[in-house]
């Protein structure tokens, strides 16, 4: 009988460079006497010589504990994102949010370093999936934010829409505490690449059949992902606030195209399609979720939103039959109450 192994071409890729370039790296380590001369690991006074290390520091683990950590991520991470977007566009993704986060990190570094012109920041290793880990959990609080992860036999239990934000606090806590300084920075730097990545710039497949521009659509512009969707109820009204003036400064100099009524309304139909409509389990990816979830307040939320979404668009239908007939305000109707004068909400934007 043929051993058949179930684990997507790219992800088999990731695994198989995980384990040779963390061999690697501590062999030259050994070799050189503790240093590997920024040969496989991002070292910032060093760095521009071997441009490469953008991508091998992601695959350079330092000890055997990361490594079954990284190699975790990467297994479980890699088979249900590669599944869910296919291994083309988990290959874009998988490129931003590896080489982003390490230039961002390499010129905190630098500048670091000429602030305080202390040379452990120059001669700094910079390495480890950190940033791909943040990433991976943003993407999956995109795509199942209500499923839930049971941790000890069921006595913890924990939503999946909840582990970015304890990820970043647990290595900002290490990262003072501890002086983990480098896995505090990827892991922000990991985490606003993800985001960014996803919510304004990844090109998905409409499921809802809403988009009147295609089969697919741009970035993810529901409420639910958010930027202070990440954060505790209590602390997402000034995160809101701060992140719409963000929003609105990028797209006033012209970085960000700004979201429209349409935009809003499609994902958040496109939300509600992708929770209810069958994507693998996150932890079984040959399977579905159960029916469970579709029970929970957020899922209502979302039904509600996409129902209303829907009326919208029929009574748009009727109206362009009757041209006499006044046409419904279609920001109130893609946004609900929050909408304000044909604008998004704050939570609606960024």
């Amino acid at each position: 009988m043929q051993l058949r192994i179930n684990i997507p071409p790219l992800t088999r890729v990731l695994l198989a460079l995980l384990i040779a370039i963390s061999i690697t790296h501590q062999i030259t380590r050994y070799i050189f006497g503790g240093l590997d001369q920024g040969f496989l690991a991002i070292v910032p006074q060093w760095s521009l010589f071997y441009p490469w290390v953008y991508v091998t520091a992601t695959f350079a683990e330092q000890n055997v504990i990361t490594l079954l950590i990284a190699g975790a991520t990467i297994l479980y991470g890699g088979k249900y994102l590669e599944r869910a977007w296919s291994s083309t566009e988990f290959g874009k993704f998988l490129l931003i949010v590896t080489v982003l986060p390490n230039v961002a990190a390499t010129f905190i570094y630098v500048f670091w370093f000429a602030i305080t012109r202390d040379e452990k920041r120059a001669m700094a290793y910079i390495q480890g999936s950190v940033a791909l880990q943040g990433a991976f959990l943003v993407a999956f609080k995109q795509l199942v934010p209500e499923h839930t992860v049971t941790i000890l036999q069921g006595i913890v239990k924990v939503r999946v829409k909840h582990f970015p934000a304890i990820f970043l606090a647990a290595n900002t806590i290490s990262g003072f505490v501890l002086g983990t300084d480098s896995a505090l920075i990827l892991a922000w730097a990991g985490f606003f690449t993800s985001w960014t990545y996803l919510r304004f710039y990844k090109k998905q497949l409409d499921l809802a059949g809403t988009s009147t521009g295609g089969s697919t659509i741009s970035g993810d512009a529901s409420e639910t992902f958010a930027f202070a969707y990440f954060w505790p109820d209590v602390i997402q009204p000034p995160i809101a606030a701060i992140s719409d003036r963000v929003y609105n400064f990028l797209v006033a100099i012209h970085l960000l195209k700004p979201f429209s009524a349409e935009d809003v309304e499609t994902s958040n139909v496109q939300a509600t399609a992708r929770g209810e409509g069958g994507l693998p389990s996150l932890l079984n990816p040959g399977g579905r979720r159960g029916g469970g979830g579709g029970k929970r307040e957020e899922a209502e939320r979302r039904r509600a939103l996409a129902l209303k979404a829907l009326d919208q668009r029929l009574q748009a239908a009727t109206a362009s039959k009757q041209p006499s007939a006044p046409a419904p305000s279609l920001g109130q109707s893609a946004q609900g109450p929050q909408a304000q004068d044909h604008e998004p909400s704050a939570d609606s934007q960024a």
